[in-house]
């Protein structure tokens, strides 16, 4: 990431508005800071989102849906603190590490992330090729094939500029929405049991907890947070201090706006397993394949298409944010660049494998999910490291309710993934 991200017509447009001399209307102001938290929040809306969300609506019906607005809480501080990382020093996280981090640590760091980020492949793969096998009824590892080339072709885009590949991710997600905006009317949730759930936060029994800690996993996600910084670092530098901070406040309305948008699409898969699975006396219809399959009868058959549509779309840009994630990953940690061709060999293997071997692909989704959480304290906490230390922010540095509040999501996590652990064994 040593050089803009942006075209220079961009960059001299925003340069423009942070300098007082943009355009008179707000949209038309915002418009040139917009695109990184909308990649970033591809993370948010993966295929592993649907494999959590959809069991925990069918098992539970409204109850766990205050987890994920709680978890699009701590999202968005987490996105915000590391969009800031890489505007106020121009480094991202990953190279903030390396350059504070011991050898050991360093090298313990990078092993983990790139575990995290075949997990998160994992899911976003098999999201993709289950949304291929249903929509077109192709045999599963065809559509896994179909997903590894489509990916590559969209990652090609890089070669004409971010910009369009910004484009095309941020139409992925518009889909995604579209498509839930269009269940959450055909399914006709309860809401007066949903603002019940919302007001009565509860986690009635393990398996609730264990979908919880899956719900957090896939809502934060510690590619996504290396991802931010990245994306934001040299995008657009201002010269003065105060061109700082004005684009720190355009980079937040670009995560409030983006984030905004998953939690509302994360709680619609939620709220339609729901009002639809759960309803219906069906609280074991947590697989991918039976809900698209089971929705039809209940809801029409349009309805499962447009699942099968936002599953497509989910997948094929989720997984190829997560490819561009992994490449952060290894330059931040250990200066080393691998072919993107390459890449995306090595993190297909482990989905194929699981597709080959005829493994569940919805428990291996949620299983994955669970994984993704246990690599997000020690991510939170370098971020908090970073972001509270004035010799490297400046006067973007935090404030004492920031640093707090990122403590107590990093006390959170680390909690939930104890418990977790102890349960599981207990249990």
């Amino acid at each position: 990431m040593a050089k803009s991200s942006i075209s220079e017509r961009t960059a001299d447009s925003a340069n423009a508005v942070l300098a007082g001399a943009g355009g008179k209307g707000f949209l038309k102001r915002l418009l040139p800071f917009l695109g990184p938290a909308f990649i970033a929040s591809v993370a948010y809306v993966d295929p592993g989102n649907y494999a959590t969300n959809i069991q925990a609506g069918a098992k539970f019906g409204y109850t766990l849906l205050w987890v994920i607005f709680a978890s699009n809480l701590i999202a968005i501080l987490v996105q915000s603190m590391s969009a800031k990382l890489g505007i106020a020093t121009g480094m991202n996280l990953a190279e903030h590490c390396r350059a504070s981090y011991p050898p050991w640590a360093v090298r313990s760091l990078w092993v983990m992330m790139e575990i995290v980020a075949i997990a998160t492949d994992l899911a976003e793969f098999i999201g993709a090729a289950v949304g291929i096998q249903l929509l077109f009824g192709l045999p599963l590892w065809v559509g896994g094939l179909i997903t590894a080339v489509a990916t590559f072709l969209i990652l090609g885009l890089e070669r004409f500029g971010f910009r369009p590949l910004e484009a095309v991710i941020t139409g992925f997600v518009a889909v995604v929405a579209l498509c839930y905006l269009v269940e959450t009317f055909l399914d006709r949730p309860d809401w007066a049991a949903l603002g019940i759930a919302l007001a009565r936060p509860k986690l009635p029994n393990q398996e609730a907890i264990l979908l919880a800690v899956g719900i957090l996993g896939a809502t934060v996600m510690p590619h996504a947070v290396f991802l931010h910084s990245a994306l934001t670092q040299n995008r657009i530098r201002p010269k003065e201090v105060s061109g700082l901070k004005r684009l720190f406040r355009f980079e937040l309305v670009d995560v409030f706006i983006a984030m905004g948008i998953a939690s509302f699409v994360n709680a619609a898969m939620l709220v339609m397993a729901a009002a639809t699975f759960h309803k219906s006396g069906m609280p074991d219809v947590g697989t991918l394949e039976n809900a698209y399959v089971t929705l039809e009868p209940l809801l029409g058959k349009a309805a499962s298409i447009v699942f099968g549509v936002s599953l497509l779309a989910s997948g094929l840009s989720s997984s190829t944010v997560g490819t561009s994630a992994g490449q952060i990953i290894m330059q931040g940690f250990i200066k080393r660049h691998i072919p993107i061709w390459l890449r995306r060999l090595i993190t297909v293997t482990p989905a194929m494998a699981v597709i080959m071997l005829g493994l569940d692909p919805t428990r291996s989704l949620v299983i994955s999910q669970v994984l993704l959480s246990f690599g997000l304290p020690i991510t939170i906490y370098s971020l908090l490291r970073f972001t509270a230390d004035r010799g490297k922010m400046g006067d973007l540095v935090n404030g004492r309710v920031t640093n707090v509040l990122l403590g107590a999501a990093t006390a959170l996590v680390s909690a939930l993934n104890v418990y977790l652990i102890v349960a599981t064994i207990a249990g």
